[in-house]
Parts: structure tokens; sequence; C-alpha cells
């Protein structure tokens, strides 16, 4: 019995040492289009901090802004489904959903592929819900329309 738990602990230890000495990652945040994140009035303006010692860097990751979005709409009731193509700054129709796109944004070749789209989707009906936010398309449900009809999710974004 005690060989057993000694080879247990064996293969935890270097798991764990591999785990802590991994760099952590950052992203940069994906911000609304054409806004400028101002400081109230009644803050007073902090100094700039030094910078610190010289660390690896980790890998940053960057957004590339496309022309068009490719959006698939789901009617759940009607069973009907559309891929919708909309250039940014321009909106659709489905149903009684109206769809703006804002902005569409993909990672470089060189990281690992996903599209991001900044959407504004409005229902024509008056107590229905709406949705204005980043949309990923390789995780949908992380930032969704909860609708009871409808989803929307993000294909692709295209040049």
């Amino acid at each position: 019995m005690r060989f057993l738990a000694g080879s247990a602990v064996a293969l935890v230890m270097p798991a764990v040492a591999l785990a802590q000495s991994l760099p952590p990652i950052t992203t940069t945040p994906l911000l609304p289009p054409s806004s400028v994140q101002q400081r109230p009035a009644d803050q007073p303006q902090t100094p700039p901090q030094p910078a610190p010692p010289a660390a690896p860097q980790p890998m940053q990751q960057t957004w590339l802004p496309q022309n068009t979005a490719q959006l698939q709409v789901l009617d759940k009731v009607n069973a009907q489904n559309a891929l919708l193509t909309v250039k940014v700054g321009q909106e659709a129709q489905f149903g009684s959903l109206n769809i703006q796109v804002q902005a569409c944004n993909i990672h470089p070749p060189d990281q690992p592929q996903d599209s991001a789209a900044f959407l504004t989707i409005t229902d024509s009906h008056a107590d229905a819900p709406g949705f204005r936010g980043w949309m990923l398309a390789n995780n949908p449900s992380l930032s969704m329309l909860q609708h009871p009809i409808y989803d929307v999710r993000v294909v692709g974004c295209r040049a």
C-alpha cells in the first residue's frame, strides 16, 4: 500500500510543477467600436506608474478589422435557417429582427482562428429582448441573444 501512495504522489508532482511554470495568457479586450474611455471629472488624474522590470512578454492576441460579417440566424418556431452576409455599418432584417453590424474582427493567421462581431439586435415587438455587444464565433454561448424565437450566431468575418 505504501508503494501505491508514493507512486500517486510521483505522478501528481510533475503536473503541478508544469502548471506553475507556464506564463499567464493575456488578451487585448474587445471594446465597442469608436468608443473612447473617459475618466469622470471628479476623479483626479493619477501619475503614470513606473514600468516593472523586464519579464518575458506573454503572447498578445490582436484583432484585425474586416468589412463583412457572416451571421447564421435561426427561427426556432418555424425551423427556418438563413446565412446573412452584412457589411460593417449596415443592417439586415430577418423576421421581426433588425441586425446592425458595427464591427467585425478576426485574429491574424499566426494566432488561433476566431471571429468577433459587435452587433446591435432589436426586435420590432415592443416587449421582445434585444442585444448589444460582441459575439464570438468560437464561443457563441459566452455572449448571445436570449430570444424565445430567434437564435443569432457569428459564423465569421471576411474582407
